[in-house]
């Protein structure tokens, strides 16, 4: 590692004495690994260390950033004077400055985003994982005929953030993640589906024979799919398609989405916008968390916030410039790359867990369609038109009657949250967002 909280300290002390009003600087130092496989052999296979470092400064309300890979001292001395002219050539926009001193993160505590084990695996060792999860899965059953890709990933990295509020703050972390995509044939039939799994530990990781198993299970149930006829019934999201759909809330829950006034959760804050029982919650600091970190993008602690309590909507996400443009306070959701301000990201977001196993969900359902799929992006977060492409499995008294393809699901996102009658108790974390099995009352499908 070649940058650390001194060295970029240093700079926004240069950057300062050179005329800038604030200064931000982020770098990012990381060890990516990648192998892909395919049929017993490996398909592609990178290694790559990047480092780089992202400068931000404020000359009186106007702002530049600029970037570099090169540490060197006059590469550095180039960087400050080419971010300060640009700075100076800008409009004016006040709510672009840093946040209050005050408001910077004191404390940094172990959230144990670092795994030795990850970074001293071998590439042997990564490369059999990934062939074995492939195995596995062709070992399930002799129509797994092919793979439509499917390997396994290691990121190893560090984050350094200083500015000029006097924050110095930087964290390590690792991350792996393993993948199968299977393809079956029947007849003349092909249906492919995938399992995987990521996270920050190795000891975490599901093994890549669990995996394999998985995937060649999910792809087996989708072979002799038919279109279902177009009817309005119950839907169940399985945990995989309920986080999609928690992912339409962040974007309509977003401070930039809200100022905007591009939301249909715009000016509703306090009010009912989902079922009793649905809890919405973004957490940082969930140990080992995909989406956790001891700071957020402008040095703020991350926190907990509990997005919607018992269906209402009870805070926004927020970083500094939304919560001003909307006279409110961050809420330890910046994110940022190395050029330009802070936008606003998730830390851990989930659908709080309910009693209901997912097999209990799925008998409540006397007629309905089990989601497994969703294609396009149909979904509108101004009016809440929901329309989408869809695969699954159709229920009829509570038991799976035939898989489905080539159907579309199509609703209103107002209703759906309303219409959440069963939340599962099935909640598993494998990236940033996370839900558990969800029950909406009915959306219309159409098909034959």
């Amino acid at each position: 590692m070649t940058i650390d909280t001194q060295l970029a300290g240093d700079i926004v002390a240069r950057c300062l004495k050179r005329g800038a009003t604030a200064v931000e600087v982020i770098a990012r130092e990381e060890t990516e690994f990648s192998v892909s496989v395919r049929l017993g052999e490996i398909d592609t296979l990178t290694e790559a260390d990047s480092s780089a470092l992202g400068l931000r400064v404020l000359v009186d309300g106007r702002q530049a950033s600029v970037s570099t890979s090169d540490y060197r001292g006059p590469s550095i001395d180039a960087l400050i004077d080419e971010a300060l002219t640009l700075a100076r050539a800008t409009s004016v926009d006040e709510s672009a400055d840093l946040p209050e001193a005050s408001a910077m993160a004191t404390e940094f505590p172990d959230l144990e985003l670092y795994d030795p084990a990850i970074a001293a695996l071998s590439a042997d060792a990564r490369i059999d994982m990934a062939l074995r999860a492939e195995a596995a899965a062709r070992d399930e059953d002799p129509r797994i005929t092919n793979f439509d890709r499917g390997g396994l990933g290691t990121t190893v990295g560090r984050t350094v953030f200083a500015n000029s509020l006097g924050f110095a703050g930087s964290y390590d972390s690792t991350m792996i993640s393993i993948s199968a995509i299977p393809v079956a044939t029947d007849g003349d039939q092909m249906q492919r589906d995938s399992w995987y799994d990521r996270r920050r530990t190795l000891a975490e990781l599901e093994t890549p024979e669990s995996i394999g198993q998985r995937a060649a299970r999910r792809t087996l149930r989708r072979l002799g799919a038919r279109k279902a006829e177009s009817c309005e019934v119950p839907i169940v999201f399985e945990p995989m398609i309920a986080r999609d759909l928690l992912g339409t809330i962040f974007s309509a829950c977003s401070g930039e989405s809200i100022f905007r006034k591009a939301s249909l959760f715009a000016d509703h804050l306090g009010e009912r916008v989902g079922a009793a029982g649905l809890n919405v919650i973004d957490d940082g600091r969930i140990r080992r968390g995909i989406g956790s970190r001891p700071f957020d993008g402008e040095g703020l602690p991350t926190r907990r916030t509990v997005v919607i309590r018992d269906g209402v909507l009870e805070s926004f996400l927020l970083n500094t410039y939304t919560g001003r443009k909307l006279g409110m306070r961050s809420t330890g959701n910046a994110t940022r790359g190395l050029v330009g301000q802070a936008s606003v990201g998730t830390g851990n977001l989930f659908v709080e867990p309910g009693v209901q196993g997912p097999d209990a969900i799925l008998r409540s359902v006397k007629r309905g369609f089990l989601v497994t799929e969703l294609m396009g992006f149909g979904v509108n977060i101004v009016n809440g038109d929901y329309s989408r492409g869809a695969a699954g499995l159709w229920i009829e008294d509570g038991e799976i009657a035939y898989p489905v393809e080539e159907v579309t699901i199509a609703g209103n996102l107002k209703d759906m949250l309303a219409g959440i009658e069963m939340v599962g108790s099935d909640l598993e974390f494998r990236g940033r967002l996370a839900a558990p099995t969800l029950r909406i009352a009915k959306m219309a499908v159409s098909g034959r």
